[in-house]
């Protein structure tokens, strides 16, 4: 057969919380604005479990470029229209203090079919994710890039953070998302499968067995999509701001090409056992860009910068290729200046250094929340 590059098409999408514009807690998305959304976007824009949710999805984008202009399309359709009904959207993986026990699961079967497998755990998942697919059109490719890609979704993770607080409080993580989001079965690292088949027999168990219908009922942080010829990250926080969600968006496509580049002279990332990885994943959880992660071949914790910087360096070649050099280059200034968790958190203590109280500070969270969403839009 001959030699074909894959495509590494690119798809991003992302989950949004309604806020009122007044009062800036949760709000339920009315019919008529999921309508209009709907409308406007054809397709694009959908409910998400809980009414206070919504979800967007773009098209499947050539280069980074397009994803921005979709991306920016969408986010702005929704501030648009929510705006006729009082409300705001914000992109954070948490509401800085709504209580999950306050929120209703949105009236359609795949929803109350959740509610209904998943119980007491799934009324929790009062969150929000970044999720990005890559084309890879060859069923065992996308299984050998998956493997190897796996050893990065801690620096994605890390870059994206944006979920310190939950019901009112500083939980003292990045990503306070993950932790609600690991109370569900079939999540975490994927497991190093040997090929598609061996994936598919594995969801086959347990579609046979009635566990679930099909694959999209498994919700690894990495996964072969149940729709599409993708590999789809699903490890991200969701970004407050449109460039650093392009930035992450552009990384996890430079890295899966990076790994496919590597396979053409015969070479691979090591792979490392999930206990080690893990480790990576919760500092990236705790610590977001502050704590550094383990380089496993060096033996040490490098600093997220150090490692951001190296990235950089090992896909330049790709990112001139996918015409992205900017995007990655980008993730180096989340580095610098702080993810999501840690402007929000100096956003708090900034308000109560002036004397706001708690609940006047996490308001002024929110807002700041409501000002990244529209800051590059």
């Amino acid at each position: 057969m001959p030699y074909q590059e894959p495509p590494f098409t690119m798809g991003v999408e992302e989950e949004y919380l309604l806020v009122d514009r007044e009062t800036l807690e949760l709000a339920r998305a009315p019919q008529a604005l999921m309508d209009s959304c709907m409308a406007e976007m054809d397709g694009q824009v959908s409910p998400e479990f809980l009414q206070c949710q919504i979800e967007v999805g773009t098209k499947v984008c050539q280069t980074i470029g397009d994803a921005r202009e979709d991306l920016k399309r969408l986010r702005a359709c929704i501030s648009n229209h929510a705006a006729d009904h009082g409300l705001v959207p914000i992109a954070a993986s948490c509401h800085p203090f709504a209580d999950w026990k306050d929120q209703h699961h949105t009236d359609k079967d795949r929803y109350n079919e959740l509610q209904q497998d998943l119980a007491g755990v799934v009324r929790r998942m009062l969150i929000c994710g970044m999720h990005v697919h890559v084309g890879i059109g060859q069923k065992d490719l996308r299984i050998d890039l998956m493997n190897q890609l796996t050893y990065f979704l801690p620096h994605l993770l890390a870059l994206s953070t944006s979920s310190p607080f939950w019901q009112g409080d500083d939980t003292g993580l990045a990503s306070y998302r993950l932790t609600v989001f690991d109370n569900l079965p079939r999540t975490g690292l994927p497991p190093q499968l040997r090929s598609w088949g061996e994936f598919e027999r594995s969801v086959q168990a347990l579609v046979g067995l009635g566990v679930i219908e099909d694959s999209s009922k498994i919700w690894w942080d990495l996964r072969p999509s149940s729709r599409f010829p993708t590999i789809e990250s699903r490890i991200c926080d969701v970004s407050p701001r449109l460039e650093h969600a392009l930035s992450l968006a552009a990384l996890t496509q430079c890295l899966t090409r990076m790994l496919w580049r590597l396979s053409r002279k015969n070479q691979r990332w090591r792979l490392y056992d999930n206990f080690l990885v893990s480790e990576n994943r919760w500092r990236a959880q705790r610590y977001g860009v502050t704590g550094g992660l383990i380089d496993f071949g060096r033996g040490e914790i490098v600093p997220m910068g150090e490692l951001v910087q190296e990235m950089i360096e090992l896909l330049a070649q790709d990112a001139e290729a996918l015409d992205c050099t900017a995007e990655i280059e980008n993730a180096l200034q989340i580095t610098k200046n702080g993810n999501s968790s840690e402007r929000q958190r100096a956003t708090y203590q900034a308000a109560i250094a002036a004397g706001k109280t708690t609940d006047d500070a996490l308001r002024d969270v929110v807002r700041h929340l409501i000002e990244e969403y529209h800051a590059d839009l």
